[in-house]
């Protein structure tokens, strides 16, 4: 009886994890259906926000510079701007995972580059093409170019999960009666191709796009050989968000006389943008570092004690890290800290990047003080002081003024923001209790908005 139990345990094994191109597919690899989440365009429009799914690679979104960059983040900031809401970019290498998130409402749009098939079609709607598609098989030119598939022998193939890669391989394993075997793994494609470069593997499949992005700083790769002829890609929404399908593919055929064209030469043909971003210490895909002023942010920070990347993102957001940047106004240096203000808080020279990060910080230590009483919590808190800080503490003042005349949260941003940005109607700024008068507050509630965006990707992409 053990040994039978033993046996039958092992031919389990066997049938799960071995490699079977057609058994485990069709017997095991339904999912339990769950029910959809529902939200279309208008209640995207609604929140002020559209969640995107994009895949975790080197051409797809990253920091370079301190600036958010890659294929799908521009186009998808286009399409936010369209759509005139904030875009919220998620990180997902799982793709299984992915469509799970799109089910859930985690997401609202799946941006990757993917093949329309039956399963995947399940609850979701593809959009109109983006592109073409053709896979490639990648190893390295010290084991020989190839030019038929009976030269990989009995040889392993590894390939990512949750891609068609994998039904493709067995599909022409069945048909040309092959002995290769094909080994799934959650790795990325480009972990997979650098781990073919240094020798762990031999072979994996990729999207011709991206092994041609890793090909120009891997001189040792043969990327020649294609598993099939190219197909169609597209993005992904729920099946109940037709207006957001809509709206989405009239997008795309306007954007596919410029734009995709012009980005996909930008990340996947410009040899030299596809070096720098792999290989600058200021990338997030080969360093750590956002800025050449990483390590005087970081004291700053300390004295705040906020995340680095906080005051990174709003380095970036007032000067782009430019030390001698000025503004229209007369503001300048790191901080865009104005006349009266560097001498508050004794910057002598504007251009020196430590003094002026330093003058910036004590400045936003004393808005910090400001607000302690009347926003005790510290993540609510930190919105009134940016808020004050791109507007000035008296306007937001007033904002707060008229919340607690209202009778609404004085401790909550969202209460205050909103009579912030009313703050342009007389119905409001006339009011006795305004001090600070007329100001354009929607300015300052969407400065908010971008500083925090920004933190979110640094947070996303750069370590602590």
């Amino acid at each position: 009886m053990k040994k039978a139990l033993i046996l039958f345990s092992s031919i389990v094994t066997l049938l799960l994890f071995g490699v079977q191109c057609t058994f485990v597919k069709k017997n095991f690899g339904s999912r339990i259906k769950k029910e959809t989440y529902s939200l279309d365009l208008q209640g995207i429009q609604n929140r002020g926000f559209i969640r995107a799914a994009v895949d975790d690679n080197s051409t797809g979104y990253y920091i370079y510079r301190g600036r958010r960059m890659g294929y799908e983040y521009e186009l998808l900031r286009d399409l936010a701007k369209r759509l005139n809401v904030q875009l919220h970019l998620v990180l997902i290498s799982d793709i299984d995972g992915a469509f799970e998130y799109l089910n859930e409402g985690k997401v609202d749009l799946i941006a990757m580059n993917l093949e329309k098939n039956v399963e995947r079609s399940e609850k979701t709607s593809f959009s109109l093409p983006l592109g073409k598609m053709n896979t490639v098989l990648v190893g390295n030119k010290s084991s020989g170019k190839i030019t038929s598939w009976d030269q990989l022998a009995s040889d392993t193939i590894h390939v990512r999960e949750g891609t068609v890669y994998k039904a493709q391989l067995c599909s022409l394993k069945d048909s040309l009666q092959l002995n290769y075997t094909v080994v799934s793994t959650p790795d990325h494609e480009e972990m997979l191709i650098d781990q073919v470069a240094d020798g762990r593997i031999k072979w994996t499949i990729a999207d011709q796009n991206i092994a041609k992005a890793n090909a120009t700083y891997y001189d040792g790769l043969d990327i020649s050989w294609k598993v099939r002829e190219e197909g169609d890609v597209a993005w992904v929404v729920r099946e109940n968000s037709p207006k957001l399908l809509s709206s989405l593919n009239n997008w795309l055929e306007e954007k596919q006389k410029r734009l995709i064209p012009d980005l996909y030469a930008k990340y996947f043909l410009d040899s030299k943008n596809s070096y720098f971003r792999s290989n600058s210490p200021f990338s997030s895909l080969a360093g750590n570092q956002i800025s050449m002023y990483d390590d005087i942010i970081k004291n700053g920070a300390e004295e705040l004690g906020w995340d680095w990347r906080l005051l990174a993102s709003l380095v970036y957001k007032e000067s782009k890290f430019d030390t001698v940047a000025t503004s229209y106004a007369g503001a300048k240096g790191l901080l865009q800290l104005m006349p009266v203000t560097l001498e508050r808080f004794g910057v002598d020279n504007p251009n020196d990047p430590s003094q002026s990060l330093m003058g910036g910080v004590k400045y936003l230590r004393y808005l910090d003080k400001f607000w302690m009483e009347r926003v005790p919590d510290t993540d609510e808190r930190l919105k009134f002081v940016l808020a004050s800080y791109n507007i000035g503490h008296g306007h937001v003042e007033d904002a707060w003024r008229l919340t607690l005349k209202y009778g609404e949260n004085t401790q909550a941003w969202p209460s205050v923001s909103r009579f912030l940005e009313l703050k342009s109607d007389p119905d409001y700024y006339g009011d006795p209790i305004v001090k600070s008068g007329f100001a354009k507050g929607h300015l300052a509630v969407n400065y908010v908005k971008d500083v925090m965006s920004v933190f979110e990707s640094y947070k996303a992409l750069v370590q602590p």
